[in-house]
């Protein structure tokens, strides 16, 4: 099983999905984290310089669109060997969107990498949807 965690440093979990620079993959074996690698991930930054007419237009929920279903696909193929995404905070659309491309996103409250882990690995850590913009 391969575990995704947004970050910026290879550390904490980032608290935004879009802006964090890196996933942190890690493999699990028998329960223990293994070949830990850092992967870049595309971000705000790689999308900074797109024009979608589409793009935060009233009435269009935050995420949705064409445009914005085109960057999530791009961020999904960096990880989509992995299972899992953990993150400290992220939009509906992306949300929904590693769910449909089968890596099943979950935002966490806890900051540290190796605590997040062992927490999903304990079956202890809570999905907080509620966090989700």
């Amino acid at each position: 099983m391969k575990i995704a965690i947004a970050t910026d440093e290879g550390k904490t979990v980032s608290q935004h999905f879009g802006r964090a620079k890196y996933y942190l993959v890690a493999t699990v074996e028998n329960g223990q984290l293994v070949q830990p690698e850092l992967r870049d991930k595309p971000s705000h930054q790689h999308f900074a310089n797109e024009r979608h007419p589409d793009h935060d237009q009233p009435g269009q929920p935050h995420g949705y669109g064409p445009a914005e279903e085109n960057r999530h696909a791009r961020m999904a193929e960096v990880i989509n060997d992995c299972q899992v995404l953990l993150c400290g905070g992220m939009g509906l659309g992306a949300y929904e969107s590693m769910k449909d491309h089968g890596i099943r996103p979950i935002v966490t409250d806890l900051q540290d990498i190796d605590q997040a882990v062992k927490a999903y690995l304990a079956g202890t850590i809570v999905d907080h949807a509620d966090r989700l913009h």
